[in-house]
């Protein structure tokens, strides 16, 4: 039988970086008798597989999927492979790209493997929608769709705002809530673990619950956290998120970019750094006595440190210094392969023991590493002076070489790769 903490010393830990919990009082009954029983609590978070990678923001609902596996409870990380071939409305003005399901099944098994970063594989139950929906029948579904009406459908804000707007909804995802509730019921879960803008599908699952004969679900929701511009929510799409299968000098140099306000709340919803602990940096940063530069590298070690090591964790904070306050280039930058004919320019015109040298165009060079979005941005960051090659500023079009080198570094402001001309 599992030795479960005191319940209050448990609700510390669970409510910590918790938006909301529906409800409260039933969660701590439910703990309660879970450990008068020794019986762990069925703890469900579910997982559309509809991209390959996840990123941060994923993996504040994950750690506290992990709390409740240190607590004892028995997690089911659930892959909507089902649901995905609807596609969850939430936060979307207009239906979503139906996947094929050679998609969904292939980011699945990406996601598996992310996880499992966080979470404790030994201790976690993977599950798969599809076990249920691939045998649910045409009267089953009629059944489930009967069990809610199109006026508690429009009540969702994403239907409500396209229907006032006269946008389109398909009628496929109006069923995405009721099917994301079925889960809850043919799992039987204590509690459901969602962002706080899965609050109106997590909520359907309670009502479900309820109308199967089962004790309804406690709802927990997690924030939504704010990407590397504090500003909107974490999103590859929008080019400010930390993706769980960066390296560590990736993940540590992202990391680096946050504005100071958002120091506290990563160490929040990111870390396992107690809120205790929070509140002294916090109050060390107002007193200045701690530098919010430190506060953020002792951040971006600890959550580096989470998903690789300590080890690899310091080797990216070393490099980090190396190339952003010393002037050098990381050991660990990227290196990109770019054919010749790619970036070739003009024969030099000086000729050494009797063969014309080669020359590369500098601004296809730099569009080639991803550096810049065009030839004529590479042109205006040379013009500035801004385009460093080994080490040395270089303004022409053209830069002269004797014979091809094994790498060449080219660093713009800040950022620096390496090219292998092949």
């Amino acid at each position: 039988m599992p030795d479960f903490l005191p319940v209050e010393e448990q609700l510390a830990l669970l409510t910590k970086g918790a938006a909301e919990i529906i409800p409260l009082e039933d969660l701590r009954v439910r703990l309660e008798e879970s450990r008068k029983t020794g019986a762990p609590l069925r703890i469900k978070a579910g997982f559309d597989p509809t991209a390959p990678d996840l990123h941060l923001g994923h993996t504040v609902l994950l750690r506290k999927l992990r709390h409740f596996q240190q607590l004892g409870h028995t997690v089911i990380f659930l892959i909507g492979d089902s649901t995905a071939l609807i596609g969850d409305p939430t936060g979307k003005s207009a239906t979503r790209k139906q996947l094929t399901q050679e998609e969904i099944d292939l980011n699945a098994e990406t996601y598996k493997h992310q996880v499992f970063k966080i979470l404790d594989r030994s201790k976690t139950e993977v599950r798969y929608n599809s076990e249920w929906y691939s045998k649910v029948g045409f009267a089953d579904m009629i059944g489930l769709a009967a069990k809610a009406t199109i006026s508690q459908m429009l009540e969702r804000d994403e239907f409500h705002q396209r229907f006032q707007n006269e946008e389109p909804i398909s009628v496929h995802e109006l069923l995405y809530p009721l099917v994301q509730g079925y889960d809850s019921v043919m799992l039987k879960c204590d509690v459901e673990l969602g962002g706080t803008d899965q609050r109106f599908n997590l909520l359907q699952g309670r009502r479900l619950q309820r109308d199967a004969g089962q004790p309804s679900q406690i709802v927990l929701m997690t924030p939504i956290i704010e990407g590397l511009d504090g500003v909107q929510k974490m999103s590859k799409s929008l080019g400010n998120a930390v993706g769980v299968l960066d390296s560590p000098f990736d993940m540590f140099t992202k990391l680096m970019t946050i504005p100071d306000a958002l120091i506290p709340r990563y160490y929040e919803l990111l870390t396992d750094v107690l809120p205790a602990e929070i509140k002294v940096i916090q109050e060390q940063i107002a007193a200045e006595s701690l530098h919010p530069m430190q506060a953020k590298r002792d951040l971006a070690r600890t959550i580096t440190a989470d998903f690789h090591s300590p080890e690899l964790a310091a080797h990216a904070e070393q490099n980090w210094s190396k190339q952003f306050q010393q002037g050098g280039v990381s050991d660990d930058i990227e290196e990109v392969g770019i054919p010749l004919a790619a970036i070739a320019g003009p024969a030099a015109h000086n000729v050494q023991d009797g063969v014309p040298g080669l020359t590369l165009r500098v601004p296809k060079l730099l569009l080639h590493l991803g550096l810049v979005p065009s030839n004529a941005e590479g042109a205006r960051k040379l013009a500035e002076g801004a385009v460093r090659i080994e080490g040395e500023v270089h303004k022409d079009l053209i830069y002269p070489v004797a014979e091809l080198p094994a790498l060449l570094t080219v660093r713009l402001g800040k950022k620096a790769k390496r090219a292998h001309v092949t």
